[in-house]
């Protein structure tokens, strides 16, 4: 996926970042080039600076156009100001590029002193990385009730499930856990659930299990050091992969991976903490781990082997930065990096390597759809309807208004509860009804129907939105609320 430049080396964007970004995207760059790795790279620009010169993106042409040409980024952290831009620079250049997957290890390193030191953590979370609720979907279904769409596909599922499984393989790993809240979400979350057992069974070398997200939470604080791989959802994932980090020192030795099909761009995990900026005193680690990673993307495992033993001899020999020992004993950024330099080509004592091989990066077809129902049918439609009337009240005066039409009301629901037909129980209710209508004497639902029924609700009550309510194959492909039958 890598690109050669005219003088033969492999081209790669570097983008410094903001605040404390070009010191650690500096250090990260010093050490790649001592290795004698062969790469050009390319500056460009993204986040803060762009944001000030009124590009809402934060992203310029020129810098999706070296990405375009280099297909690899090392990528230094950015800054989303406040009060101005729109989204995250980082949100925008991981969906530009389809970097569909996040990879972010945890592993315990020498010298560095946490509440699990000794135990052995080794793992890795893999976070698919562009829809779910960071699509950032986002409506205010009324003036006091927000909805955030959370958008799960069955062709998000099976690419970051197979790139799990494929990293595994890469890294000579045993185990894949899926971390999901599919007991709750059952459409959503359950998506990628299923997704995930069926295509396990084509790893059978590589031992498959699922855990409940809160679950998982719960044992990698109690006993981390029983998962190796864990893939999720983009929420969970983001949760669990800070947590991981905290497991081995903090955000500070956390790297990451963005991988997509085409693009790939490496960057630290933690912020651009603009008030340590120039100060020489910020921990590269995390930095320097993102271009070891981008090295054995690009296929050069030896440089990449030659730059993890020569951090870990480092932090072994107990050279650090402030967060890890000290003020007393820290030394600067400069420092750490000429130190990572000189000792190229030593071995910590207690680390053992892992051998690693080329990820066999999944291929799928551009075709959108990747389920073909033989059959579907509507068979109802929630109608969400703004009222600041109660449920006693709202029901009967959609349920009168309905008549005539070919749809009758089933339920009210509020906040995923059913309120009309009460149940006799105390629900506090927001001006956000769902309507839930069936057909009256069987059949499907037509758009025609929904039509009309709109039609006779808006003469007295506001609707916002609607949903139809499909069956795929005989089978819902909807929820029921909290009571309803």
């Amino acid at each position: 996926m890598s690109t050669p430049s005219e003088s033969g080396k492999t081209l790669v964007t570097l983008i410094l970042g903001d605040g404390i970004g070009a010191e650690v995207s500096g250090s990260a760059r010093r050490i790649v080039d001592a290795t004698g790795a062969p790469i050009e790279w390319e500056e460009r620009e993204a986040g803060a600076e762009v944001f000030k010169r009124g590009l809402p993106s934060g992203v310029p042409q020129d810098t999706i156009d070296s990405i375009n040409r280099s297909r690899v980024v090392l990528k230094g952290p950015l800054e989303t100001p406040v009060g101005f831009g729109e989204k995250s620079a980082n949100v925008t250049l991981r969906k530009l590029f389809e970097t569909y997957a996040n990879i972010r290890p945890a592993r315990e390193l020498p010298g560095v002193v946490t509440p699990y030191t000794g135990r052995g953590v080794d793992l890795v979370v893999v976070r698919e990385n562009v829809e779910d609720l960071y699509a950032g979907i986002e409506h205010m279904q009324t003036p006091g009730v927000a909805q955030c769409l959370k958008l799960i596909s069955r062709k998000g599922c099976e690419k970051i499930v197979r790139l799990a499984f494929e990293f595994a393989r890469s890294e000579g790993r045993t185990s894949v856990a899926c971390a999901t809240k599919s007991n709750i979400m059952k459409l959503t979350e359950g998506m990628l659930k299923r997704t995930f057992e069926e295509i396990a069974a084509e790893y059978p070398e590589i031992e498959a299990w699922h855990v409940i997200v809160d679950n998982c939470a719960h044992q990698l604080v109690k006993r981390p050091e029983q998962f190796d791989v864990i893939v999720t959802t983009n929420m969970n994932g983001d949760i669990l992969s800070d947590l991981t980090s905290g497991l081995v020192g903090g955000l500070g030795f956390a790297p990451s991976a963005n991988l997509g099909s085409d693009v790939a761009i490496f960057e630290a995990v933690h912020g651009s903490a603009p008030k340590y900026a120039g100060k020489d005193t910020i921990n590269p680690t995390a930095m320097i781990g993102a271009s070891i990673m981008m090295l054995r993307h690009l296929g050069m495992f030896d440089q990449a082997a030659a730059i993890e033993s020569a951090i870990l001899f480092t932090l072994e020999s107990g050279v650090a930065t402030r967060d890890v020992v000290g003020d007393e004993r820290a030394v600067g950024t400069t420092a750490f990096t000429d130190a990572v330099i000189s000792n190229l080509g030593r071995r910590a004592a207690a680390y053992q390597e892992r051998a690693y091989r080329p990820i066999e990066m999944p291929s799928f077809s551009p075709d959108p759809v990747r389920v073909r129902p033989a059959q579907r049918a509507v068979v109802g439609v929630d109608v969400f309807v703004e009222s600041e009337l109660q449920p006693d009240q709202l029901g009967p005066s959609v349920e009168q208004l309905a008549e005539g039409s070919r749809l009758r009301l089933k339920v009210v629901t509020n906040r995923g509860t059913r309120v009309y037909p009460s149940t006799g129980t105390m629900t506090d209710c927001v001006d956000s009804y769902p309507c839930r209508f069936v057909p009256a004497a069987g059949g499907e639902v037509t758009d025609a129907d929904v039509i009309d029924l709109l039609g006779r609700i808006g003469a007295e009550h506001r609707w916002n939105h609607i949903e139809k309510l499909y069956e795929f194959d005989g089978e819902p492909a909807f929820t029921k609320a909290q009571g309803e039958d």
